[in-house]
């Protein structure tokens, strides 16, 4: 269900859709970074222990090529090395 409604529109998205079709344009999370930050916003850090509940969760129910990462209080979902969605939060 995840694979479907959160990568499989966004595959779509960037793969088959140009133009007019296309409904998003990803922009990489430092972006949003650089963003928030100028925002006046303060990223938060990652729960450790929810970082790990994730990581156990995607090992045990998911495809072996799906991946949760961390990179500078980032959560990523990636599928085959490949980063599709990133996660943080934010303070004002």
């Amino acid at each position: 269900m995840v694979e479907q409604e959160l990568f499989g529109r966004r595959a779509v998205n960037v793969v088959a859709c140009e133009g007019a079709e296309r409904v998003e344009r990803p922009e990489a999370y430092r972006q949003w970074q650089v963003r928030c930050g100028r925002a006046g916003l303060r990223q938060a850090a990652l729960d450790p222990e929810m970082v790990s509940l994730v990581r156990k969760m995607v090992e045990q129910m998911y495809h072996r090529d799906f991946f949760v990462d961390v990179d500078d209080q980032w959560l990523l979902l990636g599928w085959k090395g490949r980063a599709l969605c990133a996660m943080s939060t934010w303070l004002p």
